[in-house]
């Protein structure tokens, strides 16, 4: 079964008349057809998902479908088919809903190009790793490259979106955090022990960009200022310097691998290098020193910190590689990265801690 099989039943499954259409079928027996493809041939829902992207075909006949499948439903004797029906029909309808609300939100960014981060703000649930799925594989069903290239923008406009309100939220978190570890610094007996404050931060990973803004900003503030006193002025210069100072030293090899990560082309080949990168492998076996190995935590935490410096602030962030993040592409992959670390191995760790605590009580 094919598309230009689905077209030639149209009319006939609008009329809901037996009247013969493409190949010798009637809407029944094509009813019949898909039912046997869906049960047997093809059985898993993403195989279903590239046929109910075709909106426009599946739309006049979809009925029919559904109409086809209570029938025989009703008149099966074996139980068990019976069931494989209505859950068929249960299971294409629960598809066919959610296709045709990535439908509906696609319409609306396309109608409204220009207002893609207010869309994202307004929906930002209905962005979801389906959503992009579905754009992937209507982006298939096109012919044409230009009409391909067109999905695929659109595509990587929503992702930059999504990051840049997602890092919203959680800098409006980090900030308050942020703010707490300025005070403590601020309130430290000494210029030398605030100072060595900040190194301690850097050394544990805890000075984050929300910090150093915070930081960055208290100096340009104090250094603006005509009514400060010279004694504040030099304790804030002391603060930045220090900071500056701290960011440089540590060089964290997480920033490097990202560098790599992000310059390879082909995401088969990239997310085959992230596996890598957490997979060292036995203590005894032989590795390659110039490779970098980390664990998904830490490197999921520095890709927040790029993103957050990107999207806060890039300008003020003393992250050399962030202020590099001038292309949209870029900013797309590291978003894909940290969705793929969160869905590929984050939440595979919680699921395992999960499995293991009854065993444990």
């Amino acid at each position: 079964m094919n598309s230009g099989v689905l077209a030639s039943c149209v009319t006939a499954a609008q009329a809901e008349v037996e009247v013969e259409v493409a190949e010798g079928y009637t809407v029944t027996q094509f009813c019949d057809k898909i039912i046997d493809v869906f049960l047997n041939e093809k059985p898993k829902s993403r195989d279903w998902k590239r046929f109910l992207v075709l909106r426009e075909e599946w739309k006049k006949y979809s009925e029919s479908f559904y109409s086809r499948c209570k029938n025989r439903a009703n008149a099966e004797n074996d139980s068990g088919m019976k069931q494989k029906l209505i859950d068929l029909s249960r299971k294409v309808k629960k598809i066919d809903d959610e296709m045709e609300r990535h439908t509906e939100l696609l319409k609306e960014l396309q109608d409204n190009p220009t207002d893609v981060n207010a869309i994202v703000t307004k929906r930002r649930k209905d962005f979801t790793g389906e959503f992009f799925r579905y754009l992937t594989l209507l982006s298939e069903t096109h012919d044409s490259l230009e009409d391909r290239d067109a999905v695929a923008r659109l595509g990587a406009r929503c992702l930059s979106a999504v990051s840049a309100f997602d890092n919203t939220l959680e800098i409006v978190g980090s900030l308050d955090a942020a703010q707490k570890k300025f005070e403590d610094i601020l309130n430290s007996p000494s210029i030398d022990v605030a100072c060595e404050k900040i190194k301690s931060l850097a050394k544990a990973k805890e000075l984050d960009s929300s910090l150093i803004l915070l930081i960055n900003g208290a100096w340009a503030s104090a250094k603006e200022s005509t009514t400060m006193k010279n004694e504040t002025k030099d304790i804030m210069y002391h603060l930045y310097k220090a900071t500056k100072t701290s960011m440089r030293s540590i060089a964290p090899k997480e920033i490097k691998l990202l560098k790599y990560l992000l310059n390879i082309t082909d995401p088969e080949e990239r997310f085959s290098a992230l596996a890598t990168a957490f997979s060292p492998g036995d203590e005894h076996d032989a590795k390659d020193p110039s490779a970098i190995y980390t664990t998904p935590k830490e490197l999921h935490k520095w890709i927040k910190i790029m993103l957050d410096a990107y999207h806060l602030n890039k300008e003020e962030t003393e992250i050399r590689e962030a202020k590099q993040m001038n292309q949209p592409v870029v900013v797309q992959r590291l978003f894909i990265l940290k969705e793929t670390i969160e869905g590929e191995y984050l939440e595979q760790n919680v699921k395992t801690e999960k499995d293991v605590e009854p065993e444990e009580l």
